[in-house]
C-alpha cells in the first residue's frame, strides 16, 4: 500500500511539473515574440526617422531618398560604436546585476529595452535591403527557428555537451566579424555568415532544451520568483538565436537596394 501511494505521488508531481513545464515554455515563447515585435517596430520607426524624399534633408542614399540629420548621427557619426556596443554592454555588464538584485518584472522590463536597442542596432537593414527579402528572410528564419527549438525540446537525445564546442565557435566568430571590421574580405564575410547561420541553428536546439532541463530541476524547489526570471532569460537566448539567424540568413537571401 505504501508503494502505491509513493508511485501514485510521483505520478502526480510528474504530472504537475509536465504542466508547469508547458506553462513555462509558453510564458518563454511569448516573452520571445513580443520582444520581436518590438524590435521589428523599433527598427521600423527608426529607418523612417533617418530617410525622407526632401532633397534639402541630407545625404542622398539612393534615388528619391535623402538621409536626414537623425539617419546621418545614427548611420554615420561615430554614435553608431555606441549604438552597436551598447547591447553587448547590457549583456556582458548589466543583466548579471540585474538577475541578482531586480525584481522579475524589472527584468522583464529591461528585456523589452534591450529589445528597442536591438531594434535601433539593426534598423540599416531597411536602408539597404528590399522590403520584400526582408520579410520574407524573417518567414524563413521563423520556420526554421520554429523546426530547430521543437527538435530541442522533445527530442531525446542529450545535447548538453554542445555548450562549449557552441561557446568557442561563438567566440571565434565574434574574433573573425571584429576583424573583418578591418579586412572587408566577402570571403571571410561569406565564411562568417556559414558559420553562423550553423551556430545559431545549433545554438536554438541546445537553449531550448537547456530551458526545459532547467525548469525541471528547479521547478520542486517552488520558488516563483527565480522561475520568472528563468523565463525571462529563456526567452532572451532564444530572442537572440533567433535575431542572429535572421541576419545571417539575410547576408544571402536578402536583395539590396
Amino acid at each position: 500500500m505504501a508503494q502505491y501511494q509513493s508511485v501514485q505521488s510521483t505520478g502526480i508531481g510528474a504530472a504537475r511539473i509536465d504542466e508547469g513545464l508547458r506553462a513555462h515554455m509558453n510564458k518563454v515563447y511569448g516573452l520571445m515574440s513580443v520582444a520581436m515585435l518590438i524590435t521589428a517596430a523599433a527598427a521600423w520607426a527608426i529607418a523612417g526617422l533617418a530617410v525622407s524624399a526632401d532633397p534639402t534633408g541630407g545625404m542622398m542614399i539612393r534615388e528619391g531618398e535623402y538621409l536626414t540629420a537623425f539617419g546621418q548621427a545614427i548611420y554615420l557619426s561615430p554614435l553608431r560604436w555606441v549604438i552597436m556596443i551598447a547591447p553587448l554592454a547590457f549583456l556582458f555588464f548589466g543583466l548579471n546585476a540585474l538577475l541578482q538584485r531586480a525584481s522579475a518584472a524589472t527584468v522583464q522590463t529591461a528585456f523589452y529595452g534591450f529589445a528597442v536597442l536591438i531594434g535601433l542596432s539593426i534598423s540599416s537593414i531597411f536602408l539597404v535591403f528590399t522590403d520584400f527579402s526582408i520579410v520574407q528572410t524573417f518567414l524563413i528564419t521563423a520556420i526554421a527557428f520554429a523546426g530547430l527549438s521543437l527538435w530541442g525540446y522533445t527530442t531525446k537525445r542529450d545535447i548538453s555537451g554542445w555548450g562549449s564546442f557552441l561557446l568557442m565557435g561563438l567566440i571565434g566568430i565574434i574574433v573573425a566579424m571584429v576583424v573583418n571590421m578591418f579586412l572587408g574580405s566577402p570571403a571571410i564575410e561569406f565564411a562568417i555568415s556559414v558559420i553562423g547561420v550553423l551556430l545559431f541553428a545549433g545554438l536554438t536546439a541546445y537553449d531550448t532544451q537547456n530551458i526545459k532541463n532547467v525548469y525541471i530541476a528547479h521547478a520542486a524547489h517552488g520558488d516563483q520568483e527565480w522561475l520568472d526570471k528563468s523565463a525571462t532569460m529563456g526567452a532572451l537566448n532564444l530572442y537572440l538565436d533567433f535575431i542572429n539567424l535572421f541576419m545571417f540568413l539575410l547576408q544571402f537571401l536578402g536583395n539590396r537596394e
